[in-house]
């Protein structure tokens, strides 16, 4: 006959430490208002019974699970990486508890995602970028659930967000392009449907082409899922062409790395032949060779920040917060005047 193994509760922790079940509860909650010598009674019963509170029971209580939900696109790569480190760090600061899902960049997957953290009693929430269906956000809205967007800043769209502006931002390195003598300019783009992100760097690109005079049809542009082999194959293709560009850019460092590597592959010198350009400045920026000229986003700062903002919304402390952060362009060996 199989016997159901005792979950130990907090009456045999009690019982063990030889408290009341009150003494015990402020022991796992308020910790600072118990003697050191009845904590330490408390925390050994704790450990040896192997008692786990029943965080369930306490969050319908509070109506509060101090859990936060974040949703970010994929986990392949670090592109979320240093942001969400910072992001989690802040909110156990603060109490908190992160729960992380990866959407694949496929809306109706987050959609599905947002609702079972929702359900599963996420505080508040995380999300990349702006661009989802508008039912997504009146169920939040309906839900009430204080909800920050990061990685993007539209302050116009009147959501709580902390981010950058991908289209400036982008705009500043083409500028730095084309004043550098590039007028031969390929672009290698993340996939810009359902990704404002990926759209705001490819549109940057384009307002620098425009706004110095040149052609938009002449502006080679192949948009691919961001991944070092896709930066790969999309570079050789672009080195196809009969008048091959002097600079590719590219929308992040990942597909930047692709790109370079297939250079080597190709027996081409960067930047010698071909300067490559990419956007984030992730760790690997600093490690392929040449390193990566790129643009620099605060990726801590922004997590830690957003962290911030979600607490004080759930907590009622703050308002909706919309906070643009500013970037920077930082020069490396892959990028050269012409």
């Amino acid at each position: 006959m199989h016997v159901s193994p005792h979950i130990p509760t907090l009456d045999d922790v009690a019982n063990a430490a030889g408290v009341s079940t009150a003494t015990v509860s402020r022991c796992l909650n308020e910790k600072q208002k118990v003697s050191p010598k009845t904590l330490s009674k408390v925390m050994e019963a704790v450990e040896s019974l192997g008692y786990t509170p029943n965080f369930n029971a306490r969050a319908m209580a509070a109506k509060q699970s101090h859990t936060i939900g974040a949703i970010i696109p994929t986990m392949e790569n670090a592109i979320f990486a240093r942001g969400l480190q910072a992001f989690q760090e802040t909110l156990l600061e603060q109490g908190y508890n992160l729960l992380v899902s990866s959407s694949a960049y496929q809306p109706k997957l987050e959609a599905q995602q947002i609702r079972e953290l929702v359900a599963r009693g996420a505080d508040g929430l995380l999300l990349i970028g702006y661009e989802r269906d508008e039912a997504v956000y009146d169920y939040l809205a309906r839900r009430g659930i204080p909800t920050v967007l990061a990685w993007a800043s539209m302050p116009d769209k009147g959501h709580a967000s902390v981010g950058f502006d991908n289209r400036a931002s982008m705009r500043l390195l083409a500028d730095r392009v084309i004043e550098m003598g590039h007028r031969r300019i390929a672009v290698i783009s993340g996939i810009t449907e359902g990704n404002d992100r990926a759209a705001g760097r490819l549109a940057g690109i384009q307002d620098s082409w425009q706004a110095h005079g040149f052609d938009l049809a002449a502006l080679p542009v192949i948009e691919t899922p961001y991944e070092t082999e896709n930066g790969a194959a999309a570079f050789a293709e672009l080195m196809q062409a009969r008048e091959k560009p002097t600079v590719v850019m590219c929308g992040n460092d990942v597909l930047a790395s692709g790109a370079i590597s297939k250079a080597r592959d190709l027996d081409l010198d960067v930047p010698r032949d071909v300067s490559v350009t990419g956007f984030d400045d992730i760790e690997l920026a600093k490690h392929v060779f040449p390193a990566l000229t790129t643009v620099h986003v605060p990726h801590r700062q922004m997590g830690r920040i957003a962290a911030q903002s979600l607490v004080g919304l759930i907590e009622k402390r703050s308002e909706k917060v919309t906070r643009q952060l500013d970037v920077s362009i930082v020069m490396r060996a892959s990028l050269i005047s012409i």
